[in-house]
């Protein structure tokens, strides 16, 4: 199914690309800097489901709905830099706070960019790939509950 995006809703997704490039550079990053093999999987998984994400919002700024049943393009991602993201004497701790925070701000601003768009379907895909972000911050809540990172009271 083809669309045609407003002007508005081409800058909102070239808003989540730019954010879909930071995510999927941090998960990169960090799995080479952690010391835990199951925070190294972790980043390792979400990273691949970002890759995924970006694919998607490259696709609608294509004018094209991706159906969101079917197994998402798992090509290598272009153009996106291997900058170090803060540093490399991060504890492990720190690199899931820096991860759940930007887990937090991304889904939030999916929240935002679903309302602006007019589509129903891309609304759709849009909310899709935000329940996956909100599932990224939550296996990175687990982790680190279960390791006495995160205490909730």
């Amino acid at each position: 199914m083809e669309i045609t995006l407003t002007q508005k809703e081409r800058m909102l997704l070239e808003d989540q690309k730019s954010h879909e490039q930071i995510c999927i550079e941090k998960y990169n990053n960090y799995a080479n800097q952690v010391n835990d093999n199951q925070l190294k999987q972790i980043c390792k998984a979400n990273e691949q489901v970002e890759r995924n994400h970006l694919d998607t919002i490259n696709q609608l700024l294509n004018g094209n709905i991706p159906e969101m049943n079917k197994q998402q393009n798992q090509n290598p991602v272009q153009n996106v830099n291997n900058a170090q993201i803060a540093g490399n004497n991060l504890s492990d701790k720190d690199i899931c706070s820096d991860l759940l925070m930007t887990e937090k701000y991304v889904s939030g601003a999916y929240d935002t960019t679903i309302f602006e768009f007019r589509d129903t379907n891309v609304r759709d895909v849009l909310n899709h790939i935000q329940k996956e972000e909100q599932k990224h911050g939550e296996s990175i809540f687990k982790y680190m509950e279960s390791k006495g990172m995160y205490n909730v009271q």
